[in-house]
């Protein structure tokens, strides 16, 4: 079955290509300011049609709470077998910088065996593995398939994430494919089973009623943007790691490692430049807290005057691995920013958004499942990766679904340097992948139920 699996799969790919670059060609990012809406509204009801000519049942759009459109659908299980969400998303990130992308953001461009375009991985190359194994399968679908492809997940409003537990009978399922990640590298199966959560806060500096010459006051007047600097570097130890007053720094990471010349390359790592913190890049990544200074407000050089700053404030981002609540996090990080200020200056604390943390349960029938197909693809067994983002909608399913496997995968890979220019997506994991999907699909229908 396997070998006549993979050759329909492999006819199939043509079809892949050009649904593709259909979705590509629509600008389908989530944000009115920049895009027309309607571009959202003309993506999903693509993929809504595209799935029901798959064999799905019902598939029809849904508003959720932040106004965004998702699309589900379903068909039923044979008896007594176990049914499968798929979820991916059609939204898209902005190209950001036009003239950085060889091709254009918006068109499917070929180019050294891999597909370009803004979504071609994230995510809009998920929705065609999704299509392409259900398409191998035809009629032959041996579980139950619900799906569930939002429209604001790049956004983060959080529509889905709010339409879910009131809509729990709807999409409970007993696996659930979450397919928003990918592989390790090209050729190297695995599943995401951890995500740090996050939590951000904006922190001000005030030294004086307003700013003052530099000339007649700077020495004794105290500096609120030196200030600032001072507190913000209270944050790192010598090495560059991450350093909060209650917040454990040590962690380790078990699964798959990132080699760290393979990092340098994907995260664009100046010639010289160190990296930060210790232990490996996979602990450091993964499994400890990581804090990134988002953006400072204060004078510009452009157009600055000789004047000692009476106010400054920065945006500070935490990223928490799993084992660590976000709001005590955040509360940790709150405390040290103040406790971090230098000669009695005024300092307040915003606290924003917190996100939890996520980490998968792999013992169970579905895990099993996936790694026999990944053996079987790709020749070898199923690699567990952690990954530094944070992805709400996970949390909001285990939530809701207590009982129910969730397993990260997709066919997203570093090179595909998602929200970047110059997006692209391997050709051969978009194949390769829809194969494991389908035949998830098959063994986990022949898996003992719990």
């Amino acid at each position: 079955m396997t070998d006549e699996l993979a050759g329909r799969i492999a006819a199939l790919m043509p079809r892949a290509k050009a649904d593709l670059a259909e979705l590509v060609a629509i600008p389908s990012v989530a944000d009115p300011r920049q895009y027309p809406p309607e571009k959202c509204r003309q993506a999903a009801e693509w993929v809504a049609a595209a799935f029901g000519e798959a064999g799905l049942r019902d598939v029809h759009l849904e508003e959720t709470p932040d106004g965004s459109h998702a699309v589900v659908g379903h068909r039923p299980p044979p008896p007594g077998a176990p049914t499968v969400l798929l979820y991916s998303h059609y939204d898209v990130q902005p190209p950001l910088d036009d003239a950085a992308w060889t091709s254009p953001p918006f068109e499917l461009t070929e180019r050294e065996g891999r597909w370009y375009g803004r979504g071609t991985a994230d995510c809009k190359g998920n929705i065609v593995m999704h299509l392409t194994a259900l398409r191998a399968l035809g009629d032959d679908l041996p579980v139950g398939i619900k799906l569930v492809v939002e429209g604001s997940e790049e956004q983060g409003t959080g529509g889905l994430e709010a339409y879910v537990p009131p809509h729990a009978g709807e999409l409970h399922a007993d696996a659930l494919l979450v397919c928003d990640t990918g592989n390790a590298s090209v050729g190297v199966p695995t599943a995401t089973t951890s995500l740090r959560g996050l939590t951000n806060v904006v922190v001000t500096v005030a030294t004086l009623k307003g700013d003052v010459h530099s000339g007649m006051f700077g020495g004794p007047a105290p500096d609120a943007l030196a200030a600032l600097i001072r507190v913000l570097d209270t944050l790192r130890d010598a090495e560059g790691g991450t350093r909060i007053d209650g917040l454990d720094s040590t962690g380790g990471w078990s699964g798959v490692g990132y080699d760290e010349q393979q990092f340098r390359t994907d995260a664009g790592v100046l010639d010289g430049v160190r990296l930060t913190g210790s232990g490996s890049v996979a602990d450091r990544l993964w499994a400890r807290p990581a804090v990134t200074v988002l953006g400072i407000d204060c004078p510009p050089v452009v157009g600055s005057a000789a004047a000692v700053p009476a106010t400054a404030r920065a945006r500070v981002s935490l990223r928490v691995p799993p084992g660590t609540d976000p709001h005590a996090a955040q509360e940790a990080l709150v405390a040290h920013l103040k406790t971090a200020a230098p000669w009695g200056v005024h300092v307040e604390v915003a606290p924003e958004s917190t996100g939890s943390p996520f980490r998968a349960a792999t013992g169970g029938p579905a895990y099993a499942a996936l790694d026999k197909a990944a053996q079987e693809v790709y020749g070898r067994p199923l690699s567990f990766l952690g990954q530094g983002g944070s992805i709400p909608l996970c949390n909001v399913f285990a939530r809701t679904f207590p009982e129910s496997e969730i397993i990260l995968m997709g066919v997203e890979e570093p090179r595909c340097l998602i929200h970047a220019p110059n997006e692209s997506v391997d050709p051969g994991e978009i194949e390769h992948m829809a194969h494991v999907e389908a035949l998830f699909l098959k063994h986990y229908a022949d898996s003992p139920r719990p």
